[in-house]
């Protein structure tokens, strides 16, 4: 039975934490950049 790769399992966690804050990230820019577009008028 060959002995578990913590080293590749920890890797691949990683990879996919940092695939998750940049997709997050990129929500967020585009959130921003559309944002300015939409001024509202008061009064």
């Amino acid at each position: 039975m060959p002995k578990p790769n913590y080293a590749f399992e920890k890797r691949q966690r990683e990879l996919a934490k940092k695939k998750q804050k940049d997709e997050k990230d990129a929500r967020k820019r585009d959130a921003r950049a559309t944002r300015p577009t939409e001024t509202p008028t008061n009064g």
